[in-house]
């Protein structure tokens, strides 16, 4: 069980990638991982942190293990803490 990284591929704010930070184990652990990151809670995002290319490599010193987005993925929704966005009725 582990805090998992993807590369940092997704376009975002300011002109960076951004990577998503989750963890395999619980919310409790990414949370903490994420505060010795230095993430800000406005980061958090159902079930993940979204943190810039900036910070990728500090987050692999600090233990985050490096996988591809479908690993993440995969390991995050087979721990059963994937949350998914809720659909608007219309």
């Amino acid at each position: 069980m582990a805090v998992l990284i993807d590369p940092p591929n997704w376009p975002g704010p300011r002109g960076l990638l951004w990577s998503h930070l989750v963890s395999d184990r619980s919310l409790e652990e990414l949370h903490e991982f994420a505060a010795r990151l230095g993430a800000p809670a406005r980061a958090f995002d159902r079930d993940h942190y979204d943190v810039p290319e900036t910070v990728y490599e500090r987050a692999i010193m600090l233990g985050a293990e490096p996988v591809s987005s479908r690993v993440l993925v995969a390991r995050l929704t087979a721990a059963g803490l994937r949350r998914r966005r809720m659909r608007q009725a219309g």
